[in-house]
């Protein structure tokens, strides 16, 4: 799956994945901003880290990254914040990206409306479809027409990003960096490696990230499919190639994959012992698309694709499509982001058991799992007067209420009554109207959420497993070394080195071209930007350690 891809999928469900450094990429428009980087600069602290009081979870987390787990709804809740955060009459414009249907206007739709009263503030909400994002952003960042917000998600590379959020939105170091943060206790409770893995753009804090899990996303799968044709946790990776043929009979595909998932790459490279994407180990700056490892994934997966074991219509079916051939049986499983859990086990209504592959073994290799950079995507405020600014803040601190918040049960299962009903566990389930008012086709979430726990209301089994799956492929997660670092020239063409990565996969193998093609391949990335990007990365990583 793409770094792009696996951020956007998160999406689904409140999704994501890794892409590059959130705060590195901006538009082809005129953003000025001069450089970016923050070699020489000095670094505005991170916001002081404050936890915040939770419900004792079921299930315990670990210092590792294993998420706590929730087999029940918390029976008391608490207030988190104070006050609204407007006086009723403010109106705020902010834009996200979605993975939803487009939501009901707000004069008919009643979950927008209980989070307009709840923020006493009249929200303007744009989303941009997936499919769509790119083109709007670049039309976006180049006029004078800004929301109040913008959300960068989904993971795309989006050229001079870093420089238009200099040059065009509020530099909040001032606001948020070290004890400032306090102002806003459910901002402090962000972690630390979600603040890592945004980065500063010249050494100041210019947006607020969306907090996900360290685990990036997952091979979801049909668990009785899977494992009536052979599968086992850990297998071989031969078996597992013989385990997909034969999940893919009677027309029926093992493996699906997305326009945009480019036969889920990222999975099989780091399963067969590649880098997460760039490694920085003792001065040595090392990408994952020059490595044996990355070229053994591709014959592997090239093999697969021969034999039908992946979807027919894997470079063309779109997430969506995708999703309901994932639902329905067509196919056996689906590379998607670690928050699309819930919709997922919502989406297949009992069919059969959602569950998560862990990595097949590679005979010499040892198989790491993609780390998430911690976040789905990052907000940032345009500029403004300091009161202004002061109430974007507070609008995104109420967002940010945690689990066990009234605030937290509003925002991500809307008005009971209305949009959910306590079952007899206690667990909040959609109605019929909030499987379409809800945080996925009014994406509030992407503007700013909590940091989220394993707790997926009426599927507790579903939250045992996964948390059995985290503590198995936890230990092997990888970061990204290059995520907060600044690359002018991954900037300027981070995009367009992408789109030769994504090509050259998708020609080999869906067997276009030879696998021998690949070394054409890497050397033309490494001439767009990939080389300079390298060793501009290393400057700035011995600048930053």
């Amino acid at each position: 799956m793409s770094r792009r891809t696996l951020l956007r999928s998160i999406a689904v469900g409140g999704a994501a994945v890794a892409a590059p450094s959130l705060l590195t990429a901006c538009s082809t428009g005129s953003g000025g901003g001069g450089s970016v980087s923050n070699a020489n600069k000095k670094a505005a602290p991170w916001p002081a880290y404050t936890p915040a009081d939770g419900p004792k979870p079921d299930l315990a987390p670990t210092a590792e990254g294993v998420q706590p787990g929730f087999t029940r709804y918390p029976e008391k809740l608490v207030r988190a914040t104070a006050e609204k955060p407007g006086n009723g009459k403010q109106k705020i414009k902010v834009m996200t990206i979605t993975y939803g249907t487009p939501p009901k206007p707000v004069g008919s739709n009643k979950y927008w409306q209980a989070m307009n009263e709840a923020l006493g503030v009249e929200v303007e909400f744009s989303v941009v479809p997936d499919a769509d994002f790119r083109s709007k952003m670049s039309t976006l960042m180049s006029g004078d027409d800004l929301p109040d917000m913008i959300n960068f998600g989904g993971g795309y590379v989006l050229p001079r990003e870093s420089q238009f959020v200099k040059s065009r939105c509020e530099d909040l170091s001032d606001h948020l960096s070290g004890d400032a943060v306090k102002d806003y206790p459910n901002l402090a409770n962000i972690p630390t490696y979600a603040w890592e893995g945004m980065g500063r753009v010249a050494g100041r804090i210019y947006g607020l990230p969306i907090e996900r899990a360290k685990v990036q996303g997952a091979m979801f799968i049909n668990k009785e499919a899977f494992e009536k044709a052979g599968y086992k946790p850990g297998m071989a990776a031969a078996d597992f190639q013989a385990m997909a043929r034969e999940a893919s009979r009677n027309k029926k595909s093992a493996l699906g994959a997305s326009s945009v998932g480019f036969f889920g790459y990222l999975y099989h490279a780091m399963w067969h012992g590649a880098p997460n994407q760039w490694q920085i180990k003792n001065g040595k700056v090392t990408d994952m698309f020059g490595t044996d490892e990355f070229k053994a994934a591709l014959e592997y997966m090239s093999k697969m694709r021969k034999a039908g074991s992946y979807n027919s219509d894997a470079t063309s079916i779109s997430q969506v499509d995708l999703k309901t051939q994932f639902y329905n049986g067509t196919v056996r499983s689906m590379t998607d982001g670690w928050g699309a859990a819930i919709s997922n086990a919502q989406g297949i209504k009992d069919e059969f058991t959602l569950d998560a592959a862990v990595p097949y073994v590679v005979d010499g290799a040892t198989p790491v799992y993609q780390q998430n950079r911690g976040c789905f995507g990052y907000t940032v405020i345009k500029k403004a007067s300091k009161d202004r600014v002061k109430l974007m803040l507070r609008v995104l601190d109420w967002l940010a209420s945690p689990f066990g918040s009234k605030e937290y049960e509003l925002m991500h299962s809307g008005v009971e009554g209305t949009h959910f009903e306590y079952d007899k566990s206690g667990d909040p389930i959609p109605t019929s109207l909030g499987l379409v008012e809800n945080r996925t086709n009014l994406p509030f979430a992407y503007l700013m959420d909590a940091p989220q726990p394993l707790y997926f209301p009426g599927f507790a089994d579903l939250t045992k497993r996964l948390h059995t799956w985290e503590k198995a492929v936890v230990p092997n997660l990888v970061r990204d070394d290059h995520w907060g670092l600044m690359s002018d020239t991954y900037n300027r063409q981070g995009a367009s080195m992408q789109q030769v990565i994504e090509d050259g996969v998708t020609a080999i193998v869906s067997g276009r071209k030879k696998l021998s093609d690949w070394d054409a391949v890497y050397k033309k990335w490494q001439s767009q930007g990939g080389e300079k990007a390298r060793e501009e990365f290393a400057k700035e990583y011995e600048a930053a350690h």
